[in-house]
């Protein structure tokens, strides 16, 4: 089995389950997805994916902070591109963000709801996005800490900035590039 391109042969049932889910909410959107049929996707009972999992809303959240491992990944990448230049780090990190959710099928079944009431993924991403904020923050606040920023730069606050606002556009992207903000709003940090 694959998702996103990726073998999911080797993978451990816990993370079988959640690609079986992910590709299910994809498909069919989250209303439609049961532990029965996710288990039948994985080929494991019903009760296995209850063990790994506990509820539904537990399954619901261990996908969708899979998935935020993919967009982190693209956040390392666009710092390890500019190991010398922060606000080109940010920025190439803000538009690998913004390049993957414009053709994340997951995120897309997520935001737009095509497959009927998504009420209870949005919120992950929206009202209850506290594990999406912290897990972005501190990737990006640990890369940021790697430059030389000014000695009383305030780093958390304006990760936290970047990290609402790429948010932001990803849920509902704009007409304006956001890069610009995010290497404006960057640039604060330089030590000159």
């Amino acid at each position: 089995m694959t998702y996103r391109g990726v073998e999911t042969a080797g993978a451990t049932t816990r993370e079988r389950i959640i690609t079986a889910a992910a590709q299910l909410t994809a498909e069919s959107g989250w209303s439609n997805v049961t532990m029965s049929s996710v288990a039948q996707r994985v080929g494991v009972s019903r009760q296995t994916v209850y063990n790994e999992f506990g509820t539904r809303a537990d399954l619901a959240e261990s996908m969708v902070l899979a998935e935020l491992s993919a967009f982190l990944e693209e956040v390392d990448a666009g710092f390890l591109a500019h190991p010398d230049d922060l606000v080109a780090g940010l920025t190439a990190a803000a538009r690998g963000v913004l390049d993957l959710a414009a053709t994340n099928p997951l995120l897309a079944a997520i935001v737009t709801a095509t497959h009927g009431a998504e009420t209870e993924l949005l919120p992950l991403l929206t009202t209850r996005a506290d594990a999406v904020i912290a897990a972005a923050h501190s990737t990006v606040a640990a890369h940021v800490r790697t430059y030389a920023v000014a000695p009383d730069a305030p780093v958390d606050a304006v990760v936290d900035v970047i990290v609402r606002s790429v948010l932001s556009h990803v849920m509902q992207p704009g007409d304006a590039p956001i890069e610009e903000a995010v290497a404006w709003v960057a640039s604060s940090l330089s030590a000159h």
